[in-house]
């Protein structure tokens, strides 16, 4: 039996977030992005699910407004060139009844390498609005270095201002497409 009922779901925006932080200084930066689109497509096996999401770069918010366009420019994410950020599934593997290792390829500024989330399933259910939810919060790490985003600003003792690992944190709800429901 499925712990999830199988069919398409959308991420509700809404009620997601797409997250991520970096060290910098002595400090970590956190930031979000704001426009993005997702699908899960869940079996009946739970590990023949699939899941694929689409974000929009410029949507990047730090909190600080100079920042943000600095990440939109040729430094980091260069916007203009490659808008989106991508992942699609590989593989999922089940390591307890509400825990996954959702296996996917993570594509930034054209370059593709492999990701690893740490998934846990939170639950599912009926909403007041008469659809289906779903809940999970995933968790993984990229370097930022293997998607050619390399810049950073040397400091004293051999140290840089950017950290190269990015730790991404996503808590979803999405909402089971209603002609499935």
């Amino acid at each position: 039996m499925s712990i999830v009922t199988p069919g398409t779901w959308h991420l509700d925006p809404t009620h997601t977030e797409i997250g991520f932080s970096v060290r910098h200084l002595m400090s970590k930066v956190r930031g979000t992005f704001e426009s993005f689109n997702g699908t899960l497509v869940t079996a009946e096996d739970v590990t023949a699910s699939t899941v694929s999401v689409e974000v929009e770069l410029s949507s990047i918010n730090t909190g600080a407004a100079d920042r943000d366009t600095h990440l939109r420019g040729g430094d980091f994410f260069d916007v203009e060139s490659n808008p989106k950020m991508t992942f699609a599934t590989t593989g999922v593997t089940a390591t307890s009844d509400t825990e996954f290792v959702v296996t996917g390829d993570l594509t930034i500024k054209g370059v593709t390498r492999p990701l690893d989330l740490a998934v846990e399933f939170l639950g599912e259910g009926k909403d007041p609005w008469g659809g289906t939810r779903v809940g999970v919060e995933a968790t993984g790490q990229i370097s930022r270095k293997e998607f050619g985003i390399d810049f950073n600003i040397p400091l004293e003792g051999d140290k840089v201002m950017i950290g190269d690992k990015i730790t991404i944190t996503i808590n979803a709800e999405a909402v089971l497409a209603a002609d499935e429901a």
